[in-house]
């Protein structure tokens, strides 16, 4: 009976080093693999995040230069079609044109007096820009740069530091729509 007894001890044994083994494997998977699920789980948030961050239309700052309700029909009204880069056209009277610009006062630059490459769109003429702004990029083509000088108004209301000071705009024409 102890050849019983003693075989069934080591059979028990064997199964409790099985058991034993088991759990080992099973902690040491969880100890490698809850980390590495975390680190997955928080790659795909970020990439998530950026995708929806990235694919939100971008607002484009107005400038001091021109007043809300204008810049907001010269956009509404060419937002639907492209405007060409042909530089055998010439912007002329009554065009939409998208220009970008840099305003200076005596070589410095002011606030909202820059596009930062945006791009806005302008119809010659409508007089939504201050004085002689619009009638000095007649003539020019896509692709031009046009030094627009002007005087903002003594009683400028956008920003009145800018009030009756000579600014020198760097306009560049991207395209005119037509």
């Amino acid at each position: 009976m102890k050849k019983e007894n003693r075989k069934m001890a080591q059979e028990r044994r064997a199964k409790e080093r099985r058991k034993k083994e088991i759990q080992r494997k099973i902690s040491k998977a969880l100890v490698i693999g809850i980390p590495i699920l975390a680190g997955v789980i928080l790659a795909a948030v970020i990439i998530i995040s950026a995708l929806t961050s990235g694919s939100s239309a971008s607002t484009s700052d107005t400038s001091d230069t021109q007043t809300d309700s204008s810049s907001d029909e010269s956009s509404s009204s060419t937002a639907s079609s492209e405007y060409s880069t042909d530089s055998s056209l010439t912007v002329e009277d009554g065009d939409t044109v998208n220009i970008d610009y840099v305003g200076s006062i005596d070589g410095v630059e002011f606030d909202g007096g820059n596009t930062n490459g945006q791009g806005t769109d302008l119809v010659i003429g409508s007089g939504s820009y201050i004085d002689d702004f619009e009638e000095q990029l007649i003539g020019a083509h896509p692709g031009d740069q046009v030094d627009v000088y002007v005087t903002f108004p003594d009683d400028y209301s956008n920003n009145p530091d800018l009030s009756g000071q000579e600014a020198l705009f760097e306009v560049t024409v991207n395209g005119i729509y037509k």
